[in-house]
């Protein structure tokens, strides 16, 4: 009868819904109280959507995850300045700890931008209902229903047909079970199956130290973890191993953060209930432990602690730990930080309490002491081997090109051995090619416990290594530069084989040697000089031999003198004064073994040269030569006998026009061009300065002088020395000219012209005429300029002399005549330069740019 009732004004109700009117809250109540069967069959009957009635989704769907807080997309400024304080006090809190931070706290590091317990998880049969809670109830058989009741804040649910049912405060497990219970009291043939759908949300409290203290809106499912991330975790001053679960008023649980972190154990991590407090009290007593543990931090202490606890708590011993001999720090009862020890292998040290502000450290064990060999410097594999008695040198090197770096001297290596009774060095010197080739022979030696072998790069195989890797260098530049290489590739950075040569190698084996030399013990070191291949100081040969010493040494080159050799000797005398004295020795016989001298602390070996060993003096003769080259020559041979080996000059040959040059003029003459240069520029200084000061002429000198500096710079020092060639080859009574390496002579061809340069209209070259004076090639020139100085005109004659010519018309005269391959220089007129000190520097200058110009002419 009151289905009935319930229909009429239903039946209005889907006319409306399809015609998109507005209904009414009681309307839609009232069709949500209908069975779900009934619901869906008037759906379907007038055709509208269940969903957009009731706005429920269907019941096949996953239920969505409660997001009971507020996403945190942003933080305010003041948020991000307490943030940022508190993690400038915890960095200075670790930074007084020794850089040890509290342990546990990064669990809850960070904010969490949401917080949505998860939802689809089993619900536990203790589960407790309550109002919010939405029960979904699936109903088969001789009828089929789907019904998703929700409990009201009276704590029932209304199950059509058969009135409210009180469901909370029960278990979900009891409230299953009476549901199930009526339905097959009341429907014969229908089974139900009973889930929970839609959690309450409940609100709890976390105070206490709490980085974000307050009230907390969770899911039902929430525990005291999931309240304490939504609150933003522990503030390192607050408590891990005494969360407090209380529920009104009273002490519920505690919750050891420990247990979670260490063990995984979650058991005291209590489901919450509505309105139930999470208290986070001070930290308690804290202990710090550090070194050769798995998890150096400060840990909170809880009851009485061992020395075994603190160790378990910070992940146990690590394996380079020595657990002999723990450092503890602590305070007595004095106030004073003092220092105790405790042997963790023995049941007292485990059982060591621990005390609040301990601070214990965990040492390493020290490096391998004993029973093993190293090896150093250029070799494939270097570092610590086990030694075994018995063992040779063939025992660790096998085969050269193999167990050796291509850079390597496989000629010597070196053996430095301790003395276990005093800690005292000695070098042993190996043949190692003879101690390879030859396993067991005396060359081939035993190793003692601690040797360590060094071996060296050879300095030829060296420069080629660099050679190469500056070349591969090259190509791994121009790969990265075509784009087929990464730039994040690396090179490999190790050490190169320069750092393996004997300086460095032996560097500090020598400063070990010369500390631990005493009275009666001098220092085992000796020096060596002259052509030997690695000349410098070394270790005293441990056979004192002068041959040993040079194989040290590297060998010698070709260039030593075999027929005697000097040892320098500081020795002290009856009185107890020093003096050296210097010993003769013949090389020849000292490296055959045959000499009779043994060395002693700090000689000093000076392996003498051959004079003059390969030192080869040679002159080029270029030009009009019958056969032109560049010829050694004799010790002695002079400029005549040469040109005699080749042949004399041609027919061709201007003898008097030759240019002889010599390196070390030619030297001399840069150098005379660099310091005029800087006096030029000493005086163009001047000149600017000097302003205005000329009648307003001064930016014309100014340029002058600058016209004159840029011809000093781009002149070329030749080194010419004046010769005369006819002479010297017809002439016996003409002085010898006797040769140095590096001299040069070219001979040019006949000339047929007369040059003009300087300050003239058209410095140019003319066609020689006999006949013709100084002044007729000026005049063909065009006359000198505003700037020249017609009185101090010269002539460079084509052997490079100098010549004045004589006074004529202009000047009081100059009538001389001139010969092919003569050079006519009018000279700048220093004069105009007003006072200015030039004429020394221009003269010297112009000098020299004459001798190039007259060279370069004749040429």
């Amino acid at each position: 009868m009151n289905i009935k009732k319930l229909l009429i004004p239903l039946a209005l109700l889907f006319p409306l819904a399809a015609q998109a009117q507005s209904i009414s809250p009681a309307q839609i109540e009232q069709f949500k109280q209908l069975p779900k069967a009934q619901q869906e069959a008037l759906a379907r009957q007038y055709g509208v959507d269940i969903n957009s009635i009731t706005g429920s989704q269907r019941t096949n769907q996953r239920p969505e995850q409660v997001n009971v807080v507020e996403p945190v997309t942003s933080i305010t400024d003041d948020e991000r300045d307490r943030a940022r304080a508190e993690k400038e006090e915890e960095d200075e809190q670790a930074e007084k700890n020794g850089g040890l931070k509290p342990y546990g706290y990064d669990l809850f590091a960070g904010n969490p931008s949401t917080f949505a317990p998860v939802t689809e998880i089993p619900i536990p049969s203790n589960y407790t209902l309550g109002p919010g809670d939405v029960l979904r109830i699936q109903m088969w058989g001789n009828q089929n229903q789907n019904l998703e009741l929700p409990i009201s804040r009276d704590g029932t649910i209304s199950f059509p047909d058969s009135g409210p049912v009180t469901v909370a405060g029960l278990s979900f497990d009891e409230a299953r079970q009476q549901i199930r219970k009526r339905i097959s009291e009341q429907y014969i043939g229908v089974e139900a199956s009973v889930t929970l759908g839609e959690l309450r949300s409940m609100r709890v409290f976390v105070l206490g130290e709490a980085r974000n203290p307050g009230s907390y809106s969770v899911s039902s499912l929430s525990t005291i973890t999931n309240a304490l991330y939504v609150s933003g975790g522990i503030k390192q001053n607050g408590s891990l191993r005494n969360v407090q679960h209380k529920r009104n008023g009273k002490l519920v649980g505690t919750l050891d953060v420990y247990d979670l972190l260490q063990k995984g154990d979650s058991s005291a991590d209590n489901r919450l209930q509505p309105g139930d407090v999470i208290f986070i009290p001070p930290v308690g007593k804290r202990a710090g432990i550090e070194g050769e543990v798995y998890r150096p931090a400060l840990y909170e202490l809880k009851g009485d602690n061992t020395l075994a606890d603190l160790v378990r708590m910070a992940g146990g011993l690590t394996s380079q730990a020595y657990p002999q001999r723990i450092n503890i720090e602590r305070t007595n009862q004095d106030f004073l930080r003092i220092i105790a020890e405790a042997d963790y292998t023995a049941q007292q040290g485990r059982n060591a309490r621990v005390q609040a502000g301990d601070r214990i450290r965990i040492p390493s064990i020290s490096d391998i002491t004993g029973q093993y060999v190293e090896i150093k410097g250029a070799a494939t594999r270097a570092g610590k081997f086990a030694w075994m008695p018995g063992m040779r040198v063939s025992s660790l090197i096998r085969n050269l090109d193999a167990d050796l770096l291509p850079v390597a001297d496989k000629q010597y290596a070196a053996i430095v051995r301790t003395d276990p009774e005093d800690d005292t060095i000695s070098v042993l010197n190996l043949r190692l090619r003879d101690a390879v080739r030859r396993p067991g022979s005396e060359h081939d030696l035993v190793l003692e416990e601690r040797d360590r072998l060094f071996f060296f790069a050879d300095a030829g195989k060296v420069d080629i290594e660099q050679a190469n890797e500056r070349a591969s260098e090259r190509a791994l530049e121009e790969r990265r530069a075509n784009g087929r290489l990464a730039t994040s590739d690396s090179i490999n950075e190790e050490q190169g084989p320069e750092s393996f040569t004997r300086d460095n190698l032996f560097a500090p084996i020598i400063q070990r040697l010369k500390a631990q030399a005493k009275p009666g013990s001098p220092q085992q070191t000796i020096r060596i000089s002259g052509p030997v291949r690695y000349p410098g100081e070394y270790p005293m040969p441990a056979t004192r031999s002068l041959a040993d010493a040079v194989f040290v040494a590297g060998g010698l080159k070709d260039s030593a003198s075999l027929y005697q050799a000097e040892v320098a000797r500081y020795t002290t005398d009856d009185s107890g004064g020093g003096q050296t004295s210097i010993l003769n020795v013949n090389l020849a016989e000292a490296m055959a073994g045959n000499a009779d001298i043994d060395l002693q602390s700090r000689d000093t070996i000076l392996i003498k040269s051959i004079p003059d060993f390969a030192k080869t003096r040679t002159i080029a003769l270029e030009g009009e030569v019958r056969y032109p080259g560049e010829y050694t020559f004799r010790d002695g041979e002079t400029l005549e006998d040469v040109l005699a080996r080749a042949g004399g000059l041609t027919n061709n040959a201007f003898p008097r026009g030759a240019v002889f040059t010599r390196e070390k003029l030619r030297q001399l003459e840069a150098q005379r061009l660099r310091e005029a240069e800087e006096r030029l520029q000493g005086d163009l200084l001047g000149v600017q300065l000097e302003g205005d000061s000329f009648g307003g002429q001064n930016a014309e000198r100014v340029q002058e002088v600058q016209g004159l500096l840029e011809d000093v710079q781009n002149s070329r020092p030749l080194g010419r020395m004046v010769i005369d060639l006819a002479a010297v080859l017809d002439n016996e009574n003409y002085q010898t000219i006797r040769l140095q390496d590096g001299d040069r002579l070219t001979v040019p061809t006949i000339p047929q012209a007369v040059s003009v340069f300087g300050e003239v209209q058209f410095p140019t070259s003319h066609l020689h005429q006999t006949g013709l004076t100084v002044d007729d090639y000026l005049e063909r020139s065009g006359g000198p300029t505003r700037q020249a100085d017609a009185s101090r005109v010269y002539v460079v004659k084509a052997d490079g002399s100098v010549t004045l010519p004589q006074r004529s018309r202009w000047f009081g005269g100059r009538s001389q005549q001139l010969e092919p391959g003569d050079t006519i220089i009018m000279p700048i007129d220093v004069d105009r330069l007003n006072q200015l000190e030039l004429w020394t520097n221009v003269s010297q200058i112009v000098y020299q740019m004459a001798l190039g110009a007259a060279a370069v002419g004749n040429l």
